[in-house]
């Protein structure tokens, strides 16, 4: 069974910056059709930040364009997602997803930025 465990998540000042991981276990990151992330705040529903594709290629939502970055490191086995410039608006429960033959959720790490 493959598991997502990420880990990163946190309390900061509105412009300050945190990195979040996805550590993927059983199974190679690179492997997968694709490798994401999603936040979900209250009361809202979730939606999708960033992503990256098995060829590299990567996705953001238009809210987080050039304050966030995705990236893989294949030898760690591991997914990153840096944000800069976060917004108290940034604010949620950050989720890992993995596609590959089925769906793959992390348990999600908590991101509160104040103002």
């Amino acid at each position: 069974q493959v598991q997502l465990v990420e880990s990163g998540g946190g309390l900061v000042q509105a412009g300050g910056s945190l990195r979040l991981s996805c550590a993927a276990s059983r199974r190679a990151v690179f492997s997968f059709n694709a490798m994401g992330w999603y936040r979900q705040a209250p009361g809202k529903q979730r939606e999708l930040v960033a992503d990256i594709t098995k060829d590299g290629r990567t996705n953001y939502a238009d809210s987080v364009k050039g304050r966030f970055t995705i990236s893989r490191d294949n030898a760690k086995n591991t997914v990153y997602l840096q944000m800069n410039s976060l917004k108290p608006e940034d604010t949620a429960v950050y989720y890992c997803n993995a596609v590959g033959g089925y769906d793959f959720w992390g348990q999600g790490t908590q991101v509160t930025v104040s103002s």
